[in-house]
């Protein structure tokens, strides 16, 4: 194996536990630090100056793309350049205020990534304008809820997302006075806003309203907010995530220093996909970074099936991506080695576990086996454009088998990252070439300082020679509090220090592994603590399923889980063992629960589980958990609470098999 290096560096030791809290391990920052956090970018005060200092940069390079739509089919990419960009910009913002609103209003954003989305938000950021995404995946009545708690005053629509806004009134219309679609407005829609004393315009319509006007802007502060973003948690109602101006200069110097640090700089010649909602926090400071360097943004189509073949067309640079794409990615691409007959599989297995040698031996990816890539791996690589040399995962923890899978065979970096809408997104970031980082999300960005505090009651010590505990963070990319909420504010910001309520464990060489949730812990019957997010990680491991939703409860000595089998999997082990029909057949037939129970406890065996942390019953459920049965978040989070109502059922009869006496 390679040297160990370490990429923390200490900054304060670590505090024994006192009556009031519990201990504190030492403060660490990335080594990328060890002079002192990146200075701000000279003249970038503001996410408005962002934008302006790239437009006199680069005002012709390309800015915005969408994909052309001629006869039904999808063409080229057309683009719009930072010039032309920033003359709509300009109207759009005098056209806002023209309809009254000033520094300081809030103007909502629904519908999906496009340019229109961005050209909105830089309007907001040149006007002091504060962007507030609506999203209904939140749940049923976010959208309301969002609008009225912050006093939503103008909304811009993505046309068929009108319908669902009219659903809000007439609550909302207590706030809401004007509404733009990004698209047409059909006449009785026009009529039903009129009724509800809203004007509504087409984007073409609102665009004319600032013609011959113009409004000086206002002098934006570093603490200035620029955007609310509202974050679901998995219980109550959404909160409001107040993002400051300085937050987002503040990580985008960070980010820029540590992709320096690495010699993977960006430039105006890089292009990034935008697919990943622009209402959350991980694709909006990632569009920033791409518009502070010049570089170009191409929006997909909308649709995640053909997400692979605009990616085909657009060859973009940089992949971002959260989990279950990249799981997708992998299913296919496995399905294809599978079918590809004996000599190329044979030839695919040898060449992999040559060119993984090679990495773990020290090697960067080009230079492990440049043969496999030419051979055997360009496939894979053309598959994604071409073009890309750093996929980056993020808003959930990606399967250890995928990532080292894809280091592999996609030629080019993959680093896996991690943060919180309240952390402005970048927290930890794996680096390239650096295999030891695999199932970790890497070391800080060198931006923020970092400790673990203990959680005795799960068993978790920040002063251990393994040290776990709960992630807090200090620095300026933390948010500014949560909007109409200080009594959730002060729950998370102690003295300064925002306890995540993720449980981390620092490695050997200073990367960060998140292995549980402070909340997800329940006691078990006998009395045994079950820290669940811990086991399901364990348990995804293994290769025959997707997602697994494990449960217990104190009533109870043992766990139950719920299953999403992964299709080709169980249908390739029907039939190799006699079990017939479609695939929602499969997952009802006794024997494949038996089948995957056994794999289950064989993976516990091999994690060297203790005996209570074994799953006793499973149920196979063939459509996989999703958004819109609200089970889970918009970051593919588990709802736990919805789980166990809507499964309730099949919870009762798992534990009823299990207690039925023996006959």
């Amino acid at each position: 194996m390679a040297e160990e290096k370490n990429f923390i560096i200490k900054v304060e030791e670590g505090k024994a536990a006192t009556d009031e809290r519990p201990s504190i391990g030492p403060v660490y920052r990335s080594c990328f630090a060890e002079n002192g956090f990146p200075a701000p970018i000279p003249g970038m005060e503001s996410c408005w100056d962002i934008f302006r200092m790239s437009v006199e940069k680069y005002p012709n390079h390309h800015m915005l793309g969408h994909r052309q739509i001629v006869n039904g089919k999808a063409g080229k990419y057309v683009w719009q350049t930072y010039k032309q960009v920033y003359d709509i910009v300009m109207k759009v913002g005098n056209s806002i205020r023209s309809c009254g609103l000033e520094e300081g209003g809030k103007c909502g954003i629904y519908g999906a990534n496009c340019p229109e989305w961005i050209m909105t938000m830089e309007a907001c950021n040149a006007h002091g304008l504060s962007c507030v995404p609506l999203y209904d995946t939140l749940g049923a009545g976010a959208v309301e809820f969002i609008i009225c708690h912050a006093e939503v005053s103008m909304a811009f629509v993505e046309e068929k997302k009108i319908a669902e806004l009219f659903k809000t009134f007439p609550n909302s219309t207590k706030y809401l006075r004007t509404i733009i679609s990004f698209g047409k407005v059909k006449p009785e829609q026009k009529a039903e806003a009129e009724k509800q004393g809203l004007a509504i315009f087409t984007w073409e319509e609102f665009l004319q309203l600032g013609e011959n006007k113009q409004y000086d802007l206002p002098i934006k502060k570093k603490t200035d907010i620029c955007t609310i973003m509202y974050t679901s948690g998995t219980t109550g109602d959404p909160k409001g995530v107040l993002i400051s101006n300085e937050s987002i200069t503040t990580l985008l110097a960070a980010v820029d220093c540590l992709l320096g640090r690495v010699n993977e700089e960006l430039t105006m010649n890089d292009v990034y996909i935008s697919y990943l909602p622009l209402a959350h926090i991980f694709d909006r400071v990632i569009e920033e970074l791409f518009i502070s360097h010049g570089a170009s943004i191409g929006f997909w189509r909308g649709d995640v099936k053909l997400l692979l073949e605009d990616i085909g067309e657009l060859k973009p640079s940089v992949f971002c991506a959260v989990p279950r794409v990249l799981d997708r990615i992998y299913s296919g691409l496995q399905q294809k080695i599978s079918e590809g007959g004996l000599l190329k599989k044979t030839l695919f297995n040898v060449a992999y576990s040559f060119k993984f040698y090679n990495m773990r031996n020290g090697s960067k990816h080009a230079e492990a086996s440049p043969f496999s890539d030419r051979i055997v791996f360009s496939q894979v690589k053309e598959r994604l454009g071409g073009n890309l040399r750093i996929i980056l995962s993020g808003a959930a923890p990606l399967s250890s088998h995928v990532e080292e899978f894809l280091r592999v065979v996609a030629c080019c970096h993959v680093m896996q990252g991690y943060g919180l809408t309240e952390t402005c997104a970048g927290t930890f970031v794996s680096l390239p070439h650096e295999l030891s980082m695999l199932g970790t999300v890497g070391p800080p960005v060198p931006n923020v300082d970092v400790r673990l505090e203990s959680v005795p009651e799960m068993g978790y010590d920040a002063l251990a020679s393994t040290p776990r505990g709960e992630i807090c963070l200090k620095g300026t990319t933390l948010f500014s509090g949560y909007f109409k909420r200080e009594d959730l504010t002060k729950e998370v910001m102690i003295d300064g220090w925002f306890h995540t309520g993720d449980i981390g464990e620092w490695q050997p060489n200073g990367s960060m592994k998140v292995i549980d949730r402070k909340k997800n812990i329940f006691k078990l019957s006998q009395g045994e603590y079950v820290a669940v997010e811990n086991l399901e990680n364990v348990y995804g491991c293994v290769s025959d399923i997707e997602s697994i939703w494990v449960y217990g409860n104190s009533f109870e000595s043992y766990l139950v889980a719920v299953v999403n089998p992964n299709k080709q999997a169980l249908e390739r082990w029907a039939a190799d063992n006699g079990v017939s029909g479609d695939f929602e057949t499969i997952c009802k037939n006794p024997k494949a629960k038996e089948y995957i129970l056994g794999e289950l406890t064989r993976t516990g065996k091999e994690k060297q589980l203790k005996g209570f942390e074994f799953i006793k019953a499973v149920h196979l459920d063939h459509v996989p958990f999703d958004m819109d049965r609200d089970l889970l978040t918009p970051t593919f989070k588990k709802k736990r609470p919805q789980l166990l109502k809507y499964y309730q059922s099949v919870i009762d009869d798992m534990y009823k098999s299990i207690n039925k006496p023996k006959a």
